[in-house]
């Protein structure tokens, strides 16, 4: 959580200020790392999948760089880049529950921290978080195999 108020004189000191929540910004920027390292290595390999004369052709039409990556390259690499995506994306919905070791309360922590101890049936608990977690893998999942049906190619 980051909160901006502009700070204001109170009685004992100043109230307001910048509310900093450690937790939040260390779990954005380690899942944001970790995937981002694997996307990266997915969509370099889509890029390298396409053939060389593909850029050399259109170079050879004058068409410049940044327009040769976005028309010519990038439409026929997302067909190699988008199914190890759809794990990268998988896990990163499934490694959020890591939240819960540098003290973030996730959705775990909430079912199983705050939840358990109120209502003390475990079994039932666990349960109920493993179908929120399949919930959302499978909501996850079914829109990105949607999305990669829509771009892979068609076979004749």
């Amino acid at each position: 959580m980051f909160t901006f108020e502009n700070p204001v004189q109170g009685n004992f000191g100043w109230r307001g200020g910048t509310i900093f929540i450690p937790e939040i910004f260390v779990l954005v920027i380690s899942l944001g790392v970790y995937t981002a390292t694997f996307i990266a290595e997915a969509v370099r390999s889509g890029i390298l999948a396409v053939d060389k004369g593909q850029r050399e052709a259109a170079a050879a039409l004058g068409l410049k760089p940044g327009f040769i990556l976005a028309r010519i390259i990038m439409p026929q690499a997302m067909r190699v880049i988008i199914p190890p995506s759809i794990n990268q994306y998988l896990n990163l919905t499934k490694n959020s529950s890591l939240a819960m070791a540098i003290g973030f309360p996730d959705l775990v922590a909430v079912f199983a921290g705050t939840t358990l101890n109120q209502v003390g049936q475990a079994i039932e608990i666990m349960l109920m978080t493993m179908f929120t977690y399949l919930a959302l893998s499978t909501i996850v999942s079914l829109f990105l195999n949607w999305y990669n049906s829509r771009v892979k190619l068609v076979e004749r």
